[in-house]
């Protein structure tokens, strides 16, 4: 990853802070123990991996109290408050940015409770944000059956999955182009869901990099222990308890 003058930096943006409502425990997800480790150490730890020389904006609620530093292994940190939805968080650390990020910098936006994303993932998505002006994200295609809800909890019709794609994280653009998309998009009322749909209303076209199916998301309590078999599959081993090592 090239960080000399001139060229385009990296830079992380990670919002951690969500409460986690729907895993129904006592702490946020993001500190829940998994393989022995919080979950957001585990997140910060693959994306080091991956770019150890890029700089981290970790998003936190103002009023965190879990939060232990010694979790972050970037040399170049910093925290910026989260706001009430996520996309509050990521345009506040945007502008906790703008004194530093050129408009040209890479910017890859990644959910905390994405720690199974792979190194190898990480760096192709950065291989094909630095060739697409309209940014990228890591997919995977959609290969259930789809049904849409009638509302009442019936089946009203069987969508065609052809050309449909699930979005993962991270997602990734330029941050002159970040800025101006959820910007824009905030103040026409736009229901801002991830940042490629963003990026979407100003009629670009972001690339779909096709990522692992592994890159799960921890959302509900059973996510948790299967994060945690992925972790220890990842690593080759049947105990997941210690750190892991990918070659890219």
């Amino acid at each position: 990853m090239s960080d000399r003058p001139g060229s385009e930096r990296l830079w992380l943006v990670v919002p951690a802070a969500g409460r986690g409502r729907r895993m129904g425990a006592e702490l946020p997800k993001q500190y829940l123990a998994l393989a022995g480790r919080p979950v957001l150490a585990h997140t910060l730890s693959r994306l080091h991996q991956a770019f150890p020389e890029a700089r981290l904006c970790l998003c936190l609620d103002p009023d965190d109290a879990h939060f232990d530093a010694s979790w972050v292994p970037f040399d170049q940190w910093r925290r910026s408050p989260g706001g009430t939805e996520r996309v509050d968080s990521v345009r506040q650390a945007l502008t906790a940015l703008a004194g530093e990020a050129r408009d040209d910098d890479l910017v890859l936006v990644h959910d905390v409770a994405r720690p199974c994303v792979t190194v190898a993932d990480l760096q192709r998505l950065w291989a094909a944000l630095r060739e697409d002006s309209a940014g990228s994200l890591l997919a995977t295609p959609a290969a259930d059956t789809m049904k849409r809800d009638d509302g009442h909890g019936h089946v009203s019709q069987t969508e065609s999955r052809s050309g449909l794609w699930h979005a993962q994280t991270p997602q990734g653009f330029r941050y002159g182009l970040l800025c101006r998309a959820l910007n824009e998009a905030v103040a026409s009322g736009l229901e801002v869901t991830d940042e490629a749909s963003a990026v979407e209303a100003l009629g670009l076209k972001p690339r779909l990099v096709p990522g692992r199916r592994d890159n799960i998301k921890i959302t509900h309590p059973e996510d948790l222990a299967l994060a945690e078999h992925i972790l220890a599959a990842q690593q080759g081993t049947s105990s997941p308890n210690h750190a892991y090592e990918e070659t890219p």
